[in-house]
């Protein structure tokens, strides 16, 4: 299981400590320090059957320095993509990455249905 996170992010700290908790096992991905490709976001976003919209941080202040939730609507998947990989503070976090799915953010419940 692979935990992508922000570590100064207090939702990917919650969710780390929900693991932790849980006897969850995973590898741990500094985001900023290892960005997603655009191939890896392509598979994770298959996988998790959201749309690509969902991967943006749009709380985050790259998002809005770039005026992007007036852009991304005209923009390819190809461009979404590429935009995702290039600043992993672009990216919605935490990413929780199983064998079967992906979970984009921490929703406690969602993350106990999909994991126990």
């Amino acid at each position: 299981m692979l935990f992508i996170c922000y570590p100064k992010c207090t939702t990917c700290q919650k969710a780390e400590k929900w693991l932790n908790e849980n006897n969850i096992s995973y590898t741990k991905r500094h985001i900023k320090e290892e960005n997603p490709t655009a191939e890896e976001i392509k598979r994770w976003k298959e996988m998790s059957g959201l749309e690509l919209k969902k991967f943006f941080n749009t709380s985050g202040m790259q998002y809005r320095a770039l005026g992007l939730k007036d852009k991304l609507g005209t923009m390819s998947e190809v461009e979404q993509l590429a935009l995702l990989a290039s600043d992993g503070m672009l990216v919605k976090r935490p990413i929780l990455v199983t064998d079967e799915t992906v979970l984009v953010g921490f929703r406690q419940a969602q993350w106990e249905e999909s994991l126990k």
